[in-house]
């Protein structure tokens, strides 16, 4: 595999206009907000930008809160044909993540190389830990058949109100389940996918209370999705990581040791440029290959 950086561009509905201090300065879609970044150890490029921002997220004693002017929430981002719904949320996130329009896009070419091959037959996409559902309504739109996988129901509430807005709603089926019973459970029932996205979490519960640690359960779910993926060439698989002390080559030997040996696959960073200084905030870990 190749180590390839991945560093996502500001695109009409966000921008990372400036960061550092531990913090990050974003426009999402009209409105301006500051959230805790611990890749910022450095200083602000241009302290004009800060002064417009209308909500931050603060930690205090081991407890979070959005302080600032009131944005009307929902409000609405776009990114090509995808319509995504933003919330300030109590775990400092919007619901959207902007790093992935690098996989977004690759994903998309991928799903395209599959149907044109196919002569438009479906493609089968599964997402697990699926969150709100941005990959999941891009592959949609897209053309494939998607599964959208995650234990919060909340958070597949959302995703289907993300589905709606960009008229993506009849190709994808959701599904409230722990994520690795699931895929346990399809292996079972003798399913496969054409293309699988994994994006766990560090920690987490199924919807039953089952508890994911990423450190014991990386490994054996990869060992399980090698069997959901189908052989058939240009099949994909993406992996993101955001758990904090792992390296993006630890993916991909992982990835490695659960699939064989991987041609034509690439891993490495994840990050967003900022409007003007040239800087980078890394924002996550990769890795994507397709058969």
């Amino acid at each position: 595999m190749k180590n390839i950086d991945l560093t996502a561009a500001p695109f009409p509905d966000y921008e990372l206009l400036d960061s550092g201090g531990n913090r990050k300065l974003e426009r999402f879609a009209g409105h301006l907000v500051i959230r805790p970044e611990t890749q910022a150890v450095w200083r602000p490029h241009d302290l004009s930008y800060w002064k417009n921002a209308e909500a931050e997220f603060r930690w205090s004693e081991g407890k979070g809160a959005w302080r600032g002017k009131k944005i009307p929430e929902p409000w609405e981002m776009k990114w090509n044909d995808a319509r995504f719904l933003l919330r300030l949320t109590s775990f400092k996130h919007t619901g959207v993540f902007p790093e992935q329009a690098s996989n977004w896009e690759w994903m998309g070419e991928r799903i395209a190389h599959l149907r044109g091959r196919s002569g438009g037959a479906e493609t089968r996409v599964l997402n697990l830990f699926g969150y709100t559902g941005a990959a999941s309504v891009i592959a949609a739109l897209r053309g494939a058949q998607v599964t959208h996988v995650d234990a919060s129901k909340q958070s597949n509430a959302w995703a289907r109100e993300n589905a709606g807005r960009s008229g993506a709603a009849e190709g994808i089926r959701y599904i409230t389940d722990d994520a690795f019973k699931f895929a346990e459970r399809e292996v079972r029932r003798g399913a496969s996918y054409e293309g699988i996205i994994v994006d766990p979490p560090a920690f987490g519960r199924g919807a039953k209370g089952e508890v994911w640690r990423i450190e014991e359960q990386l490994l054996p779910l990869l060992e399980i999705l090698k069997k959901l993926i189908t052989p058939k060439p240009g099949s994909f698989f993406i992996l993101n990581g955001y758990a904090a002390g792992y390296s993006p080559r630890s993916f991909a030997q992982a990835a490695e040791s659960a699939f064989g040996k991987i041609e034509n696959g690439e891993f490495g960073e994840l990050a967003i440029a900022e409007k003007d200084s040239g800087r980078v905030v890394p924002s996550g870990i990769y890795v994507r290959f397709y058969n």
